[in-house]
């Protein structure tokens, strides 16, 4: 009786875990907590709601830092998992967008190899990560974008916000990065940062309009909801070269140009 209900129970935890990954629609919602996805009918009243909790997609790399306390959440729109790290007043996806834009061809994986999006994300230009809103510098930035629901793209000033939280310019291009997946190559040395706040920052590259990557292993970027003008707008990126010491760029790159995306949680 006992092996008849563990093997009952572990069907049941199958067809849990697909259902984590396949449910969709505007009555139904998700909640991930620590790796558990919990899905509740958001037009049910509290007498006859229901919920059912199952395993999240396992979330693919090693570089997270095993001393901070992660949370997580699904995105409704395709079921993917995703870590969150608190650090300062703000709650900051602690890895890199991968959903993939039905119908655009414009948010790309690096080098078009699916297996870099599994472990570096998506990487978007920035109408595609704006999802045609307007620029915003303000903080929070009220732009949602290509971010899923109760999260935004983040305008520079949260990425101001961000660096201060972690001790200023000088000090967030170590502490945001991973303490692996760094390029030491011969003749520049890309160095790994101590991920002291959970950030856990990858070297994801990034693309350019014509179809040419960058180097995986050398520098990390993402869009922010500002712009600079009409063809330009800022990016936060973040790279550790010998040669240049260290660098938390504050630049602005064409619009056309493929980078990461890292979300917030709304307010």
């Amino acid at each position: 009786m006992r092996r008849t209900n563990s093997i009952a129970a572990a069907l049941l935890a199958a067809a849990l875990v697909v259902s984590c990954t396949q449910l969709e629609g505007g009555d139904t919602f998700y909640d991930c907590i620590k790796g558990n996805c919990k899905i509740s009918s958001s037009s049910s009243s509290s007498s006859s709601s229901s919920s059912i909790v199952a395993k999240c997609e396992p979330i693919v790399g090693d570089h997270f830092n095993p001393d901070i306390t992660y949370g997580s959440f699904a995105d409704s729109r395709d079921g993917k998992c995703y870590r969150t790290v608190e650090i300062g007043s703000q709650i900051w996806m602690a890895e890199n967008l991968n959903y993939d834009v039905p119908g655009v061809t414009t948010d790309v994986c690096h080098s078009n190899n699916t297996a870099n999006c599994a472990t570096y994300g998506r990487l978007y230009n920035w109408a595609t990560a704006m999802d045609g809103s307007v620029s915003s510098a303000t903080n929070p930035s009220g732009v949602q974008g290509v971010c899923p629901q109760g999260w935004h793209l983040p305008s520079i000033a949260e990425w101001d916000a961000l660096d201060t939280a972690v001790g200023g310019y000088s000090t967030a291009q170590t502490k945001l990065r991973t303490t692996s997946g760094w390029d030491t190559g011969t003749g520049i040395s890309y160095i790994a940062g101590t991920d002291d706040y959970g950030f856990s920052a990858l070297p994801s590259s990034h693309g350019r309009s014509y179809g040419v990557f960058g180097n995986l292993g050398q520098h990390c970027g993402w869009w922010s909801s500002s712009e600079h003008n009409s063809d330009y707008a800022y990016y936060s990126g973040l790279t550790y070269n010998s040669w240049l010491d260290t660098d938390w760029d504050r630049l602005y790159y064409d619009k056309a140009d493929l980078w990461s995306v890292r979300c917030v949680q709304d307010k």
